[in-house]
């Protein structure tokens, strides 16, 4: 299938690993140049070696900017232009006691999980609606609608998150501009892989057995039965991408193999 992604540019937030990474490497392979963003300047410059390794042909560029400083994504959001693809995708996770968490911890949550995607729409949404062209696309988690009890703050960071994106596609009403939102599921992301590690490794487990144990203990009915790869949630962000996709604006597609049983 052609998704018609060739010439098409795109900017990807807290892509430097996991699932931002992986909608980089399957736009490239499209056709489309992408602009990779992290925090640290070494990943994200290790990022971008890895991407020319594997697209020598491609067109690719890479920002430092730091969702967490108001300063560096208001920077950030004025010097993008001409974006054709918004992927909203960075994102920080945690668990801890509802009552653990302070109203500094809240507001850095929202911080980074809302208000960046915020800043980045209201730069880049009117100029895809004048040229009657364009994807926002925001990466958001089943934990936004069934909340878990343990990471509270970030259930409720990830529900806004999806909230903004259907009153952001209320906005495009009459154009080719569309904004959805991905419902990722229990998602092997490398800040996952490393806790998963330690704890394999402080319990003397191999890290396939804790990956099986922590998946029938948290989300027992997944119908794949294991962990969702990034690139399979890639996989929905990149055809979501497409102008093929014009039809689907406004909605909110699981990527979460069963774990929400309504929405």
């Amino acid at each position: 299938m052609n998704l018609q992604l060739k010439g098409k540019k795109a900017f990807i937030s807290g892509a430097t690993q996991g699932i931002g990474f992986s909608i980089a490497q399957q736009l490239l392979e499209e056709g489309a140049s992408v602009i990779i963003n992290g925090r640290n300047d070494k990943k994200i410059k290790q990022a971008k070696k890895k991407l020319q390794q594997q697209f020598p042909e491609g067109e690719i560029s890479a920002v430092v900017a730091d969702f967490a400083q108001r300063e560096d994504a208001v920077k950030l959001s004025e010097e993008l232009t001409d974006i054709d693809i918004l992927i909203n995708n960075v994102g920080i996770f945690g668990i801890n006691d509802f009552y653990d968490v302070t109203d500094e911890d809240w507001y850095h949550y929202f911080e980074i999980n809302v208000m960046s995607g915020v800043r980045l729409s209201r730069q880049l949404l009117p100029g895809m609606i004048k040229r009657n062209s364009g994807r926002i696309i925001f990466i958001s988690s089943e934990s936004g609608v069934n909340i878990p009890e343990n990471m509270i703050h970030y259930g409720v960071t990830k529900a806004a998150m999806s909230a903004l994106s259907n009153g952001l596609s209320k906005l495009t009403k009459g154009t080719a501009v569309t904004v959805n939102t991905i419902l990722g599921g229990p998602t092997y992301s490398d800040g996952v892989a490393e806790t998963v590690e330690q704890i394999a490794k402080a319990q003397n487990l191999t890290v396939e057995q804790m990956k099986d144990i922590i998946i029938q203990n948290s989300n027992p009915h997944i119908l794949l039965q294991r962990f969702i790869h990034p690139e399979e949630i890639a996989n929905l962000a990149v055809y979501l991408s497409s102008s093929l996709s014009v039809a689907t604006n406004g909605a909110s597609l699981r990527a979460d193999s069963g774990v929400l049983k309504v929405i």
